[in-house]
């Protein structure tokens, strides 16, 4: 049986290909680098973390779900606007390179309680042998 923190991985690399494809179809919209930016900006949300714990990660998922980047997609779509479309694909494929990499969505408890489980250090712990 595969574990569901794998098919969650699994599915936000699957995530990040689709969105790199729909940003690649409107790649005209955006030069390279400005891609580049849009696609790690959803990390400046971190800053929440200044104002404690609940508020950074209030902040880091709202930015970090698949339908912060959708609803830009969806309104590049109906709008006609292709840099609002490549925006929530490149939105949408950050969400997912962070599910693939094993960055899940924020607990108010720290930035390292991931709904994928515990991230960095104390992540990597493992509970002694018996």
């Amino acid at each position: 049986m595969i574990p569901a923190i794998n098919w969650q991985r699994a599915e936000g690399g699957l995530v990040l290909l689709c969105g790199l494809a729909i940003h690649l179809h409107q790649a005209e919209a955006l030069p390279w680098w400005a891609a580049l930016l849009i696609f790690f900006a959803p990390d400046l949300s971190i800053v929440g973390y200044a104002w404690g714990a609940r508020v950074g990660a209030f902040l880091y998922n709202a930015v970090h779900i698949y339908a912060f980047g959708a609803a830009f997609l969806a309104l590049g779509l109906v709008a006609a606007t292709p840099i609002l479309v490549t925006v929530g694909a490149l939105c949408m494929a950050h969400a997912g390179f962070d599910r693939l990499l094993g960055y899940g969505l924020k607990s108010p408890e720290g930035f390292s309680f991931t709904h994928l489980g515990r991230i960095g250090k104390a992540g990597q712990r493992r509970p002694p042998q018996a």
